[in-house]
């Protein structure tokens, strides 16, 4: 079994509701490709790239799976799809119904066409390590040879900077927790 982080995003309905709910809906089909063990809480987060588009509401989840890097990232696609994401007829950072990025896969490291481990802009979001660190704050990024909470650290020096580009909220039907030993998502 490998361990993978994968970040989690939406900032329009869904089939599933409005993007909360689609996170929640989405981290349970996620099951179909491994064990979810833990979610960090969810945030609602600024747009990067293209400003002129509702927030997102963000989030990190821990999956166990038996497959492959690249059956994973596949797997994930069909999810988006799912989910009514059409890759080929939006632009780059635009809204989107849901997002699923592998962020990190064990101590993996690679680089092949369509697929780059680890995320290639992880250390540089704050909207992707602010959940992971709640989850992963340990974690050693390949590469990169700094924890996860080190690498958030490194954006925000000083805890008083950070901004309202990333706030945590609640989410029906959403469960947050840190991972326990048997697996299951805790009360945090």
């Amino acid at each position: 079994m490998r361990t993978s982080y994968i970040g989690m995003g939406s900032n329009l309905a869904s089939w599933a509701g409005p993007p909360e709910a689609t996170l929640a809906a989405a981290a349970l089909r996620l099951e179909t490709l491994g064990r979810v063990r833990c979610r960090s809480s969810l945030y609602s987060t600024e747009p990067v790239g293209f400003a002129g588009q509702p927030r997102f509401v963000n989030a990190v989840v821990e999956l166990e799976t038996d497959l492959t890097p690249r059956a994973l990232l596949e797997g994930l696609l069909r999810v988006e799809q799912e989910f009514g994401r059409d890759r080929a007829a939006s632009f780059v950072n635009g809204p989107r119904t849901l997002d699923l990025d592998i962020l990190l896969i064990d101590r993996m490291a690679i680089s092949e066409p369509g697929l780059e481990i680890p995320h290639p802009r992880l250390a540089e979001r704050a909207f992707v390590l602010i959940p992971l660190q709640e989850i992963a704050p340990m974690f050693l990024v390949p590469g990169r040879q700094r924890t996860v909470a080190q690498l958030l650290h490194s954006l925000f020096p000083d805890p008083e900077s950070k901004t309202d580009a990333v706030v945590s909220i609640d989410g029906s039907g959403w469960r947050a927790g840190a991972c326990r030993d048997d697996g299951v998502p805790g009360a945090s």
